[in-house]
């Protein structure tokens, strides 16, 4: 199993709660899906999985609320297709006519430590014996590169991660008081992830021109916060659909 240590950080973020419906409000702390979207960005093939096994939250939990005009509409993919075949569709969207207005109540000056390991899926097995070192060597180079495919964000795709760092080991020490004079911080229940049905794999068995289903279920757990640190891999095996 091969492991990793890294300390991100950005200037907002917002980790919704489903349960809040229209309006945005973001968990108090990271979901470990959100970082596993995150990780995914830095690098991700069909042959492994994230497992988040801590989050340390170094930053007082401090909120912001703003309004934001959001776009309700999407460019169809149906069109997309059509307009590769030369259909010459609209794919335009225009923001006049599609514009919501929310109100999101999210964090702000986020620091977190995270640790994180992978696994191989079985998905496309590779008939190299050393697969997993060479996933490790591929991952730590663009970690410590700064390299990613998209850009990182806490959350919501507008807010980027500033600053990603490759660690031997978290300075708890650099935890603020605030969080430390918590104590034990119990969070509730919380977003795990979503679980897809198809469990990763093409539902057309094609890995050529996959194609995923849209049918998910949410998986919630019940983590503590304890001085600044969730155990994220403690509380995983309580997990509930």
């Amino acid at each position: 199993m091969y492991g990793f240590r890294i300390i991100v950080d950005g200037d907002y973020a917002c980790f919704t709660r489903p349960e809040m419906k229209v309006e945005r409000v973001s968990y108090d702390v990271p979901t470990p899906g959100a970082i596993e979207g995150m990780l995914k960005s830095v690098y991700w093939k069909p042959a492994i999985r994230y497992k988040v096994d801590k989050i340390i939250v170094f930053q007082p939990i401090d909120f912001l609320n703003i309004r934001r005009n959001e776009v309700k509409d999407k460019i169809p993919l149906s069109a997309v297709k059509s307009n590769l075949r030369g259909a010459g569709k609209d794919l335009s969207v225009y923001t006049s006519e599609c514009r919501n207005q929310r109100a999101t109540m999210l964090l702000k000056n986020v620091r977190y430590g995270i640790e994180f390991h992978f696994e191989l899926t079985g998905h496309r097995n590779e008939q190299e014996t050393d697969a997993e070192k060479k996933h490790y060597n591929i991952l730590k180079r663009r970690l410590e590169n700064g390299q990613s495919f998209r850009t990182p964000c806490f959350g919501c795709s507008e807010f980027p991660v500033r600053h990603i760092e490759l660690v031997e080991s978290f300075d708890l020490s650099q935890i603020s008081p605030e969080i430390l004079a918590m104590g034990d911080v119990d969070l509730g229940f919380m977003l795990y992830r979503m679980r897809f049905a198809d469990g990763g794999e093409p539902i057309n068995g094609d890995w050529e021109n996959p194609k995923f289903s849209d049918r998910a279920e949410a998986v919630y757990y019940r983590p503590h916060m304890i001085g600044g640190v969730i155990d994220v891999a403690k509380y995983a095996e309580e997990l509930r659909c």
